[in-house]
């Protein structure tokens, strides 16, 4: 099923997600609604917080961009209870966008190489190291698990030039080709 999104203004996207555990019920459905939702929403990443649910939970598909990395084909993971332990390397900067923040684009620097810890969808604990494009998803998702948003990571006057953009989104004045839900 195809939950609507949790757009900025809405106070769930502020808030720490709190950790899951193995009874949290109805979590293999949660996944595949959140797989259909970033699919039909054409996102690469998508955390529990966007779907209104404080809970700390990714999905993520990297195959969009396996035309730039032919090693991202078909890399797309659940991360249940992710913790970055380690972000280091070069500071990448990189043009990102957000489906709580429909129309809205920024260059964002993050270093390029994490190391995280997480469980899959069965609970099953992975200590792992990625660079690049995956990352930087991952961190811009990890992100949401803390209740921080791209724009928080940008300049002052960068913020500045899209207050408006961010009110209209804020005020449900703005209607990207998928479900949302707003402010409440």
């Amino acid at each position: 099923m195809i939950l609507p999104i949790t757009v900025y203004g809405h106070p769930v996207l502020r808030k720490k997600a709190q950790p899951i555990d193995p009874n949290y019920e109805g979590l293999q459905e949660l996944i595949k609604n959140m797989y259909d939702t970033m699919y039909n929403a054409e996102g690469v990443g998508l955390a529990a917080p966007q779907v209104n649910k404080s809970v700390r939970l990714i999905v993520f598909d990297s195959t969009p961009f396996q035309e730039d990395e032919p090693t991202l084909k078909d890399f797309k993971k659940v991360l249940i209870n992710p913790e970055i332990v380690e972000i280091y390397g070069e500071d990448i900067d990189f043009n990102e966008g957000c489906l709580s923040l429909p129309g809205i684009r920024e260059d964002v620097v993050r270093p390029s190489k994490i190391r995280i810890k997480y469980q899959d969808e069965n609970f099953n604990s992975f200590e792992e190291e990625w660079d690049g494009i995956v990352a930087r998803v991952v961190q811009h998702e990890y992100d949401h698990l803390e209740g921080k948003l791209f724009i928080d990571r940008i300049l002052p006057i960068r913020r500045r030039l899209i207050n408006g953009k961010l009110n209209a989104i804020s005020k449900g004045k703005t209607q990207p080709d998928y479900r949302v839900v707003a402010n409440k």
